[in-house]
């Protein structure tokens, strides 16, 4: 068994993104700059945002935190991403979500100019990453497919279950591995809370993803021999032994899975790790894209 380990590759990618952005200094470029918008204090958006603040400077990049409160209008929220859109400065901003219930978050995802969406949620990039265009791809799924690439886990002609269909992660995983070319070419079944016999679907599967948000969901049973696994679940679960009281559980079981399975993901530095380093990439093209065009 061998850990698909996010915490060293997304590492790799950082490193590799900072000499990127130390040559476009030396040759007197812009560097990329990344804004956030974040509503309100719910605490895991904090500390996510945060992370990705953290990151801008690891690698160079400039960053912008909006930090709004969470009585902010819709109307409010509406006007900040005009002004981001019309800011020449600003490569690409994302909108932390979850937003407060009094906003409809589509019609904020509707408004964000598609060339600054680099969390690659707005309807257009969707598009193009379903037609094979050259896009923004959502960070997490893009994250996934970069630890199968960098770990040479075969795709071609292999059956992988995606376990849950979110815009954010299950759909757009199921695309992305049906795609042609590495990593993707494979056979992809997309089951979610309504499939019936989800453990015989899983026991076929070469490769499973699981983004279902239900801690230790899938058991040893559920799989077969040498499967790679994806653990893209992360849910606080009580524990009156821990000193937070709280442990970090994924959506796989990890002690009996891991006994079978070739590559896992431990939960945490698996995949979250993953989804900041790809986000950072994605700012990387929204600057060429934008430089190209001599903005």
């Amino acid at each position: 068994m061998q850990l698909l380990d996010g915490k060293k590759v997304s590492e790799d990618i950082k490193n590799e993104i900072a000499v990127e952005v130390q040559q476009m200094k030396s040759r007197g470029e812009k560097v990329p700059h990344l804004a956030a918008v974040i509503v309100g204090t719910n605490g895991a958006s904090l500390t996510y945002v945060g992370s990705k603040v953290k990151s801008c400077e690891k690698v160079g990049f400039e960053s912008t935190l909006v930090s709004l409160p969470e009585d902010t209008t819709e109307e409010e929220l509406l006007a900040k991403v005009k002004e981001l859109n019309a800011d020449p400065a600003i490569d690409g901003y994302i909108v932390q979500l979850p937003l407060p219930k009094h906003i409809d978050e589509q019609k904020i995802l509707l408004a964000i100019d598609a060339d600054k969406d680099v969390d690659g949620f707005h309807p257009t990039n969707f598009g193009c990453m379903a037609l094979e265009m050259e896009t923004f791809l959502p960070a997490t799924p893009y994250g996934i497919m970069e630890l199968l690439e960098r770990y040479k886990v075969e795709t071609a002609g292999k059956n992988v279950v995606v376990i849950g269909r979110s815009h954010i992660v299950g759909r757009p995983m199921s695309i992305l591995l049906s795609r042609k070319g590495y990593p993707g070419d494979a056979t992809v079944t997309l089951t979610h809370s309504r499939t019936k016999n989800i453990a015989e679907i899983t026991r076929e599967a070469d490769i499973i993803i699981s983004a279902l948000g239900v801690p230790y969901f899938l058991k040893g049973d559920m799989v077969k021999e040498g499967v790679t696994v994806v653990d893209v679940g992360i849910t606080r679960v009580p524990d009156a032994t821990n000193p937070k009281g709280y442990v970090i559980a994924g959506d796989v079981d990890f002690d009996e899975v891991s006994k079978k399975a070739a590559f896992i993901t431990p939960v945490p530095g698996g995949v979250g790790p993953m989804t900041i380093a790809m986000l950072l990439k994605n700012t990387l093209l929204a600057r060429s894209r934008r430089a190209k065009k001599g903005e």
